[in-house]
This record gives C-alpha cells, structure tokens and sequence, in this order.
C-alpha cells in the first residue's frame, strides 16, 4: 500500500494493536505453560490467555516487540519506512517522523528490526552456483590504539565481509545484458579474519555441501574444496577481477554505496545488521508493497529473544 492507505488504515494506537493481534493469532498461539493451544484475548492486559490453565502471553512476547516499551504504532511505522524505502532510512530520520524526544530507542528498534532480518535470511541455504568473494568495508571502533593505522588487508579501519552471490549461468543471452549470468540472491557474513579455515567455516554454514563456487585467485579460498562439491578458481588481474566475478562484485559495491548514503560511518560490531538489510531487501526486490507484510508477519513470527546473534545496543 502507498503512504496515505497505510497512514489511513493505522492511524492510532488501537488499530496498530489489532493489526498486530490479527497476524499473531493467523499463525497460531500455543501456550508456554502447558502446550495449549486455545486462548481469549485480555483487552485489559493485551495478551492471549489460555484457557486451559491461565497464562497470560502478552502480545509482545515471543515477537520483535519483547521487552519494549515503545507505542506499538512506532513498530508498524518503523516496519514500514524500512521495507517501503527502497535505499533505506536513517535512525534519526525515523526519529524525525515519529515525533519522539530521544534517538536511542528509535535506533536500538531499527536494529532489532535488522537482526530479524538476518534470522529470516539464514532459513536459506546457498546453493546451485555461488559467486565468491571477500570484501572489506570501511568501519570504526571505540577502542583508541597509539599503533599506526595499516592500510590494506588487515587494517583497523576495516571490517572483513564474506559475500556469496547465486547466479543462474545463461549462455547466449542476448548482448544487451552486460553479465553473462543472471543474479538470485546474496549473503553477506562479517568474519574475524581471512583465512581459509574461517572462509570454509562461514562457507560450510550458510551453503549447501552440493554448492559450485566461483572464486578468484586469493589464497584464503585455496581449500575451498574440503566444503564445496565444485571449486572454480580464475585467476586474473585484481582490474579485471568485476569482469570475472561480475555480480558478486556489483553487490558489494551497491551495498557500500547505500552504507555510504544513508550512514555516513558505520561502527564495526553493528555492520553485520546494516549488511542484513541490504540482503533482506535486494533478495526480495519483486515482492514489491507485499515486502511490507512478509516482514511485520517475520517480526511477530520469529521468537528473537534468545536467538539474537547480532549487536543491538
């Protein structure tokens, strides 16, 4: 839906709360007491409470919402400028909208919001072919060091980032396309280091056994073998390196770009949920107004609290 439908159909708190209680029951309620699965709602608490035994679980529990304290149409808005805004949104844009006095909350919700979208991201596996590669991305840190700044591979000013891009091989396709291969899908995993047995490690765990690799030349991806069924290693010139691995490439500079445009400095330990909204939304780019829906449903569907790999605040 366009901005004036959605500021029309939710327009207060009481229509955010059904909404949210419409999805939350659609997907089914079991109690955590005794497994039940039959509940009355509470207006007065806000919650699903058995009918069996009793226990109350409130709306909030169990979803993206947990523990906050935040007005339930902060959530719906947030969810929407965030899957609606194609480029993204900053926490102090947001901040803006909403009318709200302090940034901290807007910003520690925002990256909830991100961390979900890298829980629903990691229920798929890669597989068919796989564009690899490794990327750095510029970051910063609170830690102060009197040590010179490295430049290159293994400077403090950099955050190491494993992309894999799935592609479809199309031979013959016509000379409009510049890439010989169609794009899919991609991954973007932050990594402590670049050494091989982290490179398969991460590989190991987000492709499938069966996946086909496509690599350059770097010495990090020399036992690739051990964790892929096919290793396809070329070898070129680091100014011919797009050419041979075009979409692989073409993410990790869009996603740069959009890191560049929307955060300005990005810190390090907060990469990895600004990388799951840039691959949450470029996975689901012909979903179109329904990216909206399939995203408030993974908030209130996926359980975060306790799975949450990634720093919120």
């Amino acid at each position: 839906m366009n901005c004036i439908d959605f500021v029309k159909q939710h327009s207060d708190e009481k229509s955010c709360i059904q909404h949210f209680r419409r999805i939350k029951e659609e997907k089914g309620i079991v109690c955590a007491r005794c497994g039940h699965t039959s509940h009355y709602w509470n207006k007065a608490h806000k919650s699903h409470d058995c009918k069996k035994c009793g226990y109350r679980t409130t709306l909030r529990s169990g979803t993206v919402m947990e523990s906050s304290k935040l007005p339930y149409q902060y959530w719906l808005y947030t969810i929407y400028l965030m899957s609606m805004t194609k480029k993204g949104i900053s926490a102090a844009e947001v901040q803006r909208q909403l009318g709200h006095k302090r940034y901290e909350p807007i910003w520690t919700m925002m990256h909830k919001i991100r961390a979900i979208m890298g829980l629903r991201d990691d229920k798929y596996e890669m597989d068919g072919v796989v564009e690899l590669d490794n990327a750095f991305f510029k970051t910063h840190n609170d830690e102060s060091s009197d040590e010179p700044t490295k430049r290159g591979r293994g400077s403090q000013e950099q955050s190491s980032v494993l992309v894999m891009a799935k592609v479809d091989p199309k031979p013959g396709r016509p000379r409009k396309h510049k890439k010989p291969s169609a794009f899919r899908y991609v991954k973007m995993i932050v990594i402590p280091n670049s050494s091989s047995s982290t490179m398969n490690d991460t590989l190991s765990t987000y492709a499938k056994p069966e996946v086909v690799i496509k690599s350059d030349g770097w010495r990090g991806f020399n036992k690739i073998k051990k964790v892929s069924a096919k290793h396809i290693k070329k070898i070129v010139p680091p100014k011919e390196a797009s050419k041979a691995l075009p979409w692989v490439h073409t993410m990790i500079s869009n996603a740069k770009r959009n890191l560049l445009g929307i955060n300005h400095h990005t810190k390090d330990e907060y990469l990895q949920n600004y990388l799951n909204e840039f691959c949450y939304k470029t996975n689901r780019r012909y979903f179109g107004v329904n990216l909206f829906d399939r995203l408030l449903v993974a908030a209130v569907e996926d359980t975060w609290y306790g799975k949450l790999r990634y720093n919120y605040g």
